[in-house]
Order: C-alpha cells, then sequence, then structure tokens
C-alpha cells in the first residue's frame, strides 16, 4: 500500500511537470507569433523558452526511468508512463518548430492584413497543445478526440494561406522569397497541429490500450 501510494505520488508529479512543459510550449508558439508578426518580441526569449523545454524534456525522462525502475506498475501505469515518454518527444519537437517560426522573423515581417490567418493558425496551435496536454492529465478520451478533429481547421488554414500564397506570387513575382518563407512559417505551424495529433493518438493509448498508426 505504501509503494502504491508512493507511486501514485510520482504519477501526480509527472502529471504536473507535463502541464507545466505544455505550457513552455505554448508560450513558445506565442512568443514566437508575436516576433513574427509584430516584432514585439525577442528572438532570445524564444529561444530561451526552447532550452527549457529541452530540459523539461530530459527531466520527465528522468522520472519516467524512476517510476519504471523503482516502482512496479501495472500494465495500465506502464501505458501510462510509455505514453508521457513519446509526448515529450512531440514537445520537444513543437518547441523546436516555435524556434524555426522565430527564426524566420529575421527575413520577413508578415504583419500584413491578408496574412491574419497566420495569427489565427497560431491560436489554433495553441489550443490543440493546450487540449492535447489536458486530456493526459485528466484521462479524458472524449478530449483527445476533439484534438484530432481540430487539427481540419489547422490543415484549413494552411490551404488557405498556401492558395493566397500562390496567388501572390503570380501577381508579383518580385516577393518570391518573401510569401516562401510565409508558406514555411505556416508549415510550421502545420507539423505544431500534427504533433498535437501525436500527443492526443497516445493519450488515447494510455486510456484503451490501442494506438492509430
Amino acid at each position: 500500500m505504501i509503494m502504491r501510494n508512493q507511486f501514485d505520488s510520482m504519477l501526480e508529479e509527472l502529471n504536473a511537470e507535463l502541464i507545466r512543459m505544455g505550457a513552455l510550449c505554448e508560450e513558445a508558439i506565442l512568443t514566437s507569433t508575436k516576433l513574427l508578426l509584430t516584432g514585439g518580441e525577442s528572438l532570445q526569449k524564444v529561444v530561451t523558452v526552447e532550452e527549457e523545454i529541452n530540459s523539461m524534456e530530459r527531466k520527465i525522462e528522468n522520472m519516467c526511468m524512476k517510476l519504471l525502475l523503482r516502482q512496479q506498475p501495472v500494465a495500465r501505469d506502464l501505458r501510462q508512463i510509455s505514453s508521457a515518454l513519446k509526448m515529450i518527444s512531440d514537445m520537444e519537437r513543437i518547441g523546436d518548430q516555435a524556434l524555426d517560426i522565430a527564426e524566420l522573423s529575421k527575413f520577413i515581417n508578415v504583419g500584413k492584413k491578408r496574412y491574419e490567418k497566420l495569427e489565427l493558425m497560431a491560436n489554433a496551435t495553441i489550443k490543440m497543445v493546450t487540449d492535447a496536454t489536458n486530456s493526459f492529465v485528466k484521462k479524458d478520451l472524449q478530449l483527445a478526440g476533439e484534438v484530432k478533429k481540430y487539427d481540419d481547421k489547422v490543415d484549413g488554414f494552411f490551404v488557405e494561406i498556401k492558395n493566397e500564397v500562390i496567388e501572390n506570387i503570380r501577381s508579383s513575382k518580385k516577393d518570391g522569397e518573401y510569401l516562401a518563407d510565409v508558406l514555411m512559417a505556416a508549415k510550421y505551424y502545420e507539423r505544431i497541429g500534427d504533433h498535437s495529433v501525436n500527443i492526443a493518438e497516445w493519450v488515447e493509448y494510455s486510456i484503451t490500450g490501442k494506438h492509430n498508426q
């Protein structure tokens, strides 16, 4: 009984750290978007947050290994721990892609009305990261499913931006490089959405034991 109580306490700590890592991912996306659209943030701030995300990945990985080695997890616990290990890998990639978006600010400032969809797309990906993390902590299968469905919204924004970029390249070839960077930023947001879907699928596995390949 004491061992189980210790295990449950460590799992609660793991959940708390996952929430913190998810919040850092949200901050990275928000900060990089503000830098890209308005120049109102510094690149160094995004770098710092991305480094914190990397540090959190190592910390949570160590926590998971301790849970596996020092305790005697049952099948459900094993699924939860293995899912957490997969999730932090996707979170780390989200941090990388937020930094990639911030790096684009060196070359472009897309604070133009015709690309306001980038901000909408960014907000949609932040929602996906938040909901995916919460679905794991709350063991909420329905919320995980909603994250997967919401990816259609992010994909829709990408298609709209891509079509606008193609049309603008046709009408103004001199802006081709700038427009290519706009499209690249949208692609990074789309990838963040994909990683959020991955997280949601690992949540489903942790609860049901089934994983969609």
